[in-house]
C-alpha cells in the first residue's frame, strides 16, 4: 500500500503546471545525498482513491496537475491511482510521476500519465536543474516519451 507523508502546491516540478506534489514514503532507491531522507521510511497516511478525491475537492480549482513524488516500491499502485485521476470527475488534472528508477517498467501504461521523471539522484551530477544531470523529464505525447529536461535549465541573461 502506498503511503504519503505530505503534499504541497508547487510551480517548479512540472513546467507550465500548477502542481499538487504528493510525497510518497518507503522509497527503495537510497540515493546518496537524497534531499528527502524521511521518505525512506514506510510512514504516513494511506494514499487511496478516496484520499485523492479529498485532495482534489480541496485543491482541484487551484491546480492543473497531480504529481506523485516517489512510489517506486509499488509502481502498479502509482499506475492505478494515475488511471483513477484520469477517470475522476471532481477536477480534471494532468498526472506526473517522479521516479528514481533508471527505466520505466514496460508494464506501465503511458496513457495514464502526461509527465514522467526518470533517474536516481546522483549527487555529483545534480538534479533536473543541472545540465550534467542523469535524470530525464518526459512529456508523454500520444504514448511517446518526449525528453523535455532542458526546460529545467537556467537560461543565461
Amino acid at each position: 500500500m502506498l503511503r504519503y507523508t505530505d503534499y504541497d502546491i508547487v510551480f517548479q516540478e512540472v513546467p507550465d503546471e500548477i502542481t499538487l506534489a504528493i510525497n510518497i514514503s518507503n522509497c527503495p532507491n537510497r540515493c546518496k545525498g537524497c534531499h528527502s531522507p524521511y521518505l525512506l521510511k514506510d510512514i504516513g497516511e494511506p494514499l487511496t482513491e478516496d484520499s485523492l478525491t479529498v485532495l482534489l475537492r480541496k485543491y482541484g480549482k487551484a491546480i492543473t496537475c497531480v504529481c506523485f513524488m516517489g512510489g517506486d516500491a509499488s509502481p502498479a499502485d502509482i499506475e492505478q491511482l494515475a488511471e483513477y485521476l484520469h477517470r475522476q470527475t471532481v477536477a480534471p488534472v494532468k498526472v506526473g510521476w517522479y521516479s528514481g528508477k533508471t527505466e520505466l517498467s514496460p508494464a506501465i501504461d503511458l496513457d495514464f500519465f502526461e509527465y514522467i521523471k526518470l533517474g536516481p539522484y546522483i549527487e555529483h551530477q545534480g538534479g533536473l536543474k543541472s545540465p550534467a544531470t542523469n535524470q530525464r523529464f518526459y512529456r508523454i505525447e500520444n504514448g511517446v516519451m518526449k525528453d523535455i529536461t532542458y526546460r529545467f535549465f537556467s537560461t543565461p541573461k
